[in-house]
């Protein structure tokens, strides 16, 4: 998948493009409906499919107090498109310059301009250019005008009826639900960052832990104990993951994450590290003593292997 950092990067014989548009936060299972149709278009038409975003959420700059927390850093959701067969996603700078773009340059410039646009794919409520002054019926009328058409696509519901969304997908990651939000996501949910020095109990007490810095990529799920992933130069470990303070010991941090490998001892300090949530195991608990939550942890690493289906590791034989 091409990536263009800004309309400038493009290529003035790229299109003509099949364009979508969207944060698509979280590449979840309703926006791969999407890119799948954009391609689809696109090939039927002999076109490239392009989807056009943002590098930050736009309310993080319109309504600051208002903006979820992102599901995905930028170059997980760049990750993310590229695994959905798009031919090019031109990231755009959500800036103070572009919020002030017109809906009516904003078509001149990105979509008839940089991109020689002739589809565009965007759900019925779709809103764009300063202060969302612009809607489908906009569209449609400077698509005329510029020799694109617009397909509207209709938004992807689950059985109950509940619409497929980033909010949704958010909601279930909030309750410790990650194998609901893994389903709607089509991967498993993940949070990256780099392994930093901890207060080096989990080792005291027989589990090591890998600790995520405070700043890592990803929504961190709900508070908890999780059968999870621990990716590390490309190689996956099995793992058990705590997330939250460890309210058995004073001083840790609100929302640490650790990691400990089952059947793993290795120095990965200073490495950039991937966990990929699979299943909540339990809630965090408050323990009176080592000795119980020392107790639980081995409880906590049978549930895991259980879940992931790792056999325990055989003792060496005398």
């Amino acid at each position: 998948m091409n990536i263009f950092d800004s309309i400038d990067a493009v290529p003035a014989t790229f299109g003509p493009v099949a364009v979508t548009i969207g944060k698509f936060d979280g590449v979840h299972s309703g926006h791969r409906a999407v890119l799948e149709r954009l391609r689809a278009v696109a090939a039927e038409r002999g076109l490239r499919s392009v989807v056009v975003t943002f590098d930050r959420n736009p309310m993080s700059l319109l309504n600051p107090a208002a903006c979820p927390q992102p599901l995905l850093s930028k170059q997980q959701k760049l990750e993310r498109l590229a695994t959905t067969d798009v031919d090019a996603a031109l990231v755009l700078t959500f800036d103070r310059a572009l919020s002030e773009v017109s809906a009516e340059d904003f078509v001149a410039s990105v979509l008839a301009g940089a991109l020689d646009t002739k589809v565009v794919l965007v759900g019925a409520d779709f809103r764009f250019g300063a202060r969302g002054a612009g809607d489908v019926a906009l569209l449609r009328t400077l698509g005329e005008q510029h020799g694109f058409e617009v397909v509207v696509i209709d938004d992807i519901a689950l059985e109950e009826g509940r619409r497929v969304s980033s909010t949704f997908v958010r909601e279930l990651l909030a309750e410790g639900r990650v194998a609901e939000a893994g389903q709607l996501l089509t991967a498993p949910h993940s949070v990256r960052g780099v392994v930093v020095l901890g207060q080096q109990r989990g080792r005291e007490l027989g589990y090591p832990t890998a600790n995520l810095e405070r700043n890592s990529e990803g929504f961190i799920p709900a508070d908890g104990v999780y059968a999870a992933w621990l990716v590390v130069d490309g190689v996956r470990f099995a793992a058990a993951v705590s997330i939250g303070n460890n309210p058995t010991f004073d001083g840790v941090p609100e929302k640490q994450v650790e990691a400990h490998a089952l059947d793993q001892d290795f120095d990965i300090y200073g490495k950039r590290v991937e966990i990929e949530f699979v299943e909540y195991v339990r809630g965090m608990v408050k323990y009176t003593t080592v000795d119980a939550l020392i107790e639980q942890m081995c409880l906590d690493e049978v549930a895991v292997r259980e879940i992931l289906g790792v056999p325990a590791k055989e003792a060496p034989k005398k």
